[in-house]
């Protein structure tokens, strides 16, 4: 019998272990900024051309390789970080398996200029599909110059999956924010199709994080220090007001690492309970130094998954130092009342003589003597009051077939009234100023009247999007708008959008936009908030497709500018929601599949009383 094992080539191997380091061209920027990082640099460039699927090139000015340390670095499981198996829990260093340039070659076709300090001419290897095609001396600066070209070009099913440019740039600006924030004494850039995207001078993390993000994240940040034993925890956290949308800047770093930990995730926001709404998150940058020994990095390739001896003690130390700085610098959120209507409160005068109040009452008025001017008198024939009943809107609806509570409402494409409501009653009911319940045929309506107008503005804004015009509406004072680069670029996604809607946005640089004007029909919203929550939704919903895009953005914008719960509705406000909201294709569900109506049975009314 013949044997069948048989150990494969380093180039399939190579291209194995690629499938879990080098997933898309983030992964590239990754590990090779991670190397120029532990090179000991202090001024990198990253250059990208169409988001990385033509070329990478990383520039570093590090200490740079020897010829021959240039030729073994493309080898498998060749790194200079560790020498022994007890070198993994004494990591000092971004990189230790020794498996990103050779994963890297692998897919793509890589070129490296390095030069050492002490010597005077460089070295050029280019591999190509983890084979050395060449190796000459070249005359480069100081440092390493790795450049990567058509990436995945011999994996045609990773290439084909690649997401569009806008989508994997997003990426690369995610995997650039998690290594700049991390060393902020190192100076960064990166250039993106000839367009410089960011240039990180060196300096405090304090500005690290608003060179970064913008300027306001720099008026939210609160100082956050505690040192232990067992570990020591610095950063930033933002202030409670500051909540907004999940999906926010939350970057947690151990030993210079970036991790992903959402226990530690649930140890900041457990800190600020019922200072936020459910549902918020607000932005943080929390940095734990910890002896390697009590850590394991090795666990995923991408590293990113990290294992704590002391988990749950963290925990609580870390939960107690983001309350305690919460405690020190913010104390609680202030709320702002509504100003309209509060009674003007004079200055205290010592000098001038305040007269004591009289108070003046009725004498003759007593409450229990008869008065002609009673509103409503209730009549003493029962055989009237019968017949009023008989009369009454919600009783003379006489109920067709059964219909069950949450049944849809069947809307016929041809009529978008339905049958349903045609005997609607004219007289509707708010209840506690959320819901519009009103008499029909077969039983009562009960209307969800935020989610009803989500649903109207929301094919208003469509059909808006769609060729109809939009009035604009001018602001007396325009206001700007900062976006951080990895928004900038969503941002930029659904900009054409915006004038079909009916906004004046003007674009003054540097992430920077002036709103001039809004749509026609939503005053008394903040445009500001009302568009980073445009730029939260597309980010959330990850959607390259135009029409998609487009949709999020009207469903942003509806649930902005809807009708909010509380607001006290008129009849004819009412009457208004109720038909316009059955002019619409689906009553039913708002866009989000969230249920708009129901309806109780007559029959079931009927058991009930009976």
């Amino acid at each position: 019998m013949s044997d069948i094992i048989q150990l494969l080539p380093d180039s399939v191997a190579n291209q194995i272990a690629a499938g879990e380091v080098i997933q898309r061209p983030a992964s590239v920027i990754k590990e090779l900024v991670e190397n120029a990082v532990d090179a000991g640099a202090k001024k990198i460039q990253v250059i990208v051309v169409d988001a990385g699927r033509t070329s990478i090139q990383v520039i570093d000015d590090g200490k740079g390789m020897s010829e021959t340390d240039a030729r073994l670095a493309f080898e498998r499981h060749a790194t200079s970080k560790i020498r022994k198996a007890d070198d993994l829990f004494a990591l000092h260093t971004m990189g230790f398996r020794g498996e990103a340039l050779a994963s890297v070659a692998a897919v793509a076709q890589v070129e490296l200029q390095t030069r050492m300090a002490d010597e005077e001419i460089g070295t050029l290897v280019t591999v190509l599909g983890s084979k050395v095609t060449g190796q000459e001396p070249v005359s480069c600066p100081i440092g390493s110059h790795f450049k990567v070209s058509n990436l995945f070009y011999n994996v045609p099913a990773r290439r084909k999956f690649l997401k569009t440019n806008a989508t994997e740039l997003n990426n690369i600006l995610t995997a650039f924010e998690r290594i700049v924030l991390v060393y902020p004494e190192i100076q960064f850039s990166l250039h993106s199709n000839g367009v410089e995207l960011m240039n990180l001078k060196s300096g405090s993390l304090r500005q690290r994080i608003t060179d970064v993000f913008g300027r306001q994240y720099g008026q939210e940040l609160i100082p956050v220090e505690v040192s232990t034993t067992m570990c020591r925890i610095y950063g930033f956290v933002a202030k409670p007001e500051s909540a907004r949308k999940k999906g926010g800047c939350d970057f947690l770093f151990v030993n210079g690492r970036y991790m992903k930990h959402p226990y530690f995730h649930k140890a900041v926001i457990t800190a600020y309970d019922r200072l936020i709404p459910e549902g918020m998150a607000v932005p943080y940058f929390l940095y734990f130094d910890i002896s390697p020994a009590d850590i394991d990095v090795n666990i995923h390739p991408t590293k990113t998954e990290i294992k704590f001896e002391n988990e749950q003690a963290i925990w609580q130390i870390l939960m107690a130092a983001v309350r305690d700085a919460i405690g020190k610098f913010c104390d609680v959120p202030t709320i702002d009342f509504d100003t309209v209507g509060r009674p003007e409160i004079p200055v205290y005068d010592p000098s001038r003589q305040v007269a004591p109040p009289s108070p003046h009452y009725n004498q003759d008025y007593n409450p229990f003597k008869p008065t002609s001017s009673s509103k409503n008198p209730v009549s003493s024939d029962w055989q009237e009051l019968y017949d009023s009943l008989l009369t009454d809107p919600v009783r003379r609806a006489t109920g067709g077939s059964h219909v069950d509570m949450f049944a849809e409402v069947d809307v016929s494409p041809v009529n978008s009234t339905p049958e349903m409501i045609a005997e609607k009653s004219p007289a509707h009911y708010q209840f506690k100023g959320k819901y519009v319940m009103t008499a029909v045929k077969s039983g009562l309506m009960i209307i969800d009247q935020h989610r009803a107008d989500i649903r109207i503005l929301y094919e208003k804004y469509m059909e808006q999007q769609r060729g109809i015009t939009c009035n604009t509406q001018k602001m007396l004072f325009p206001e700007t708008i900062q976006f951080s680069v990895s928004d900038a670029v969503i941002f930029a996604s659904i900009f054409p959008m915006l004038s079909g809607l009916g906004f004046d946005v003007s674009d003054l640089g540097g992430n920077t936009y002036a709103i001039n004007g809004i749509p026609a029909g939503i005053d008394g919203i903040d445009p500001v908030m009302l568009l980073r929550r445009m730029v939260s939704d597309a980010l959330e919903k990850g959607r390259g497709v135009t029409e998609e895009i487009s949709s999020t953005v009207a469903l942003s914008m509806a649930r902005s500018a809807a009708i909010p719960y509380g607001q006290i509705l008129s009849n004819d406000e009412m009457e208004n929601l109720v038909n316009e909201l059955f002019s619409c294709s689906n009553v039913n569900y708002t866009p989000d599949g969230k249920n708009i109506l129901c309806i109780f049975p007559q029959s079931d009314i009927e058991h009930l009383l009976g």
